[in-house]
């Protein structure tokens, strides 16, 4: 999704919270599921950010009425703003082979496994039948960044006329930024074995609007902010300027059941 659309998406969400007592009126608690009350809830989200994606699973008890404490483990990927996708379309007359589309620059790949606690803070009226619950959501805690070169086959300045696989390193940086000679990604399987990992920490604060509030199956929105810190510089891209921290926009979907 592109970022722009995404920020629209965000600021009209983050609108919605501010009048969300005006708009969403509850209806009247219908005096047949009174006294229904749940104590755990189960939920599996997925997030679009301004810079990438992630999936992950929530779990919790509600400690009190008003509150939920949950526990979230979550998987994604960070992309550099400057990174662009482009293709050649160039054929190997060795094998016939097609170039593979490929992201001029980029070094590694960046995933992120998240794992944390969090509260959930309602402030509406979440028993109302069919009503919209608005919430604060509070969630923070250890980050394992993982860091997967990306290789290129290059027609390298010793083997012209002959594809190799290559990953940036010092010795590499001519041919692997040699813009004329690069074929194609030389795909995601290369360079699994050799990835290298990168602890941090994470924070986020979010909106929760929760539809039917009262029932079983969980259906909610939530919008905010999420910061992940590392101690040193994470090098994404060769000829882009990067940085140890990474503030996104972020926009997620929430589907599960109440027990």
């Amino acid at each position: 999704m592109n970022r722009y659309f995404l920020s629209i998406l965000i600021l009209f969400a983050c609108y919605a919270f501010l009048h969300a007592q005006v708009v969403f009126q509850p209806k009247p608690l219908t005096e047949n599921r009174k006294g229904v009350l749940y104590e755990k809830e189960l939920t599996f989200d997925f997030t679009l950010h301004t810079n990438g994606y992630n999936v992950g699973v929530s779990w919790g008890e509600m400690a009190t009425y008003y509150r939920t404490n949950f526990y979230y483990i979550g998987f994604g990927e960070i992309k550099h703003p400057k990174e662009y996708r482009q293709n050649f379309r160039f054929i190997n007359p060795a094998n016939n082979q097609t170039s593979r589309s490929f992201i001029y620059g980029k070094q590694n790949n960046f995933f992120l496994l998240r794992a944390g606690k969090g509260i959930k803070k309602y402030y509406s009226e979440k028993a109302k039948e069919k009503g919209v619950a608005v919430s604060l959501v509070l969630e923070g805690g250890p980050t394992l960044g993982i860091l997967k070169p990306v290789y290129l086959n290059v027609n390298t300045s010793e083997n012209r006329g002959q594809l190799t696989a290559i990953r940036y390193t010092e010795e590499t940086a001519e041919d692997f930024l040699n813009l004329p000679f690069i074929f194609g990604s030389a795909g995601f399987a290369r360079g699994i074995d050799e990835v290298r990992f990168v602890p941090g920490l994470h924070g986020r604060i979010a909106a929760n609007f929760e539809w039917g509030a009262y029932d079983e199956f969980i259906k909610a929105a939530e919008v905010g902010l999420m910061l992940d810190v590392f101690p040193r510089t994470v090098p994404i891209m060769v000829t882009e300027t990067n940085r140890p921290f990474f503030l996104n926009l972020y926009i997620t979907l929430q589907l599960g059941r109440r027990s």
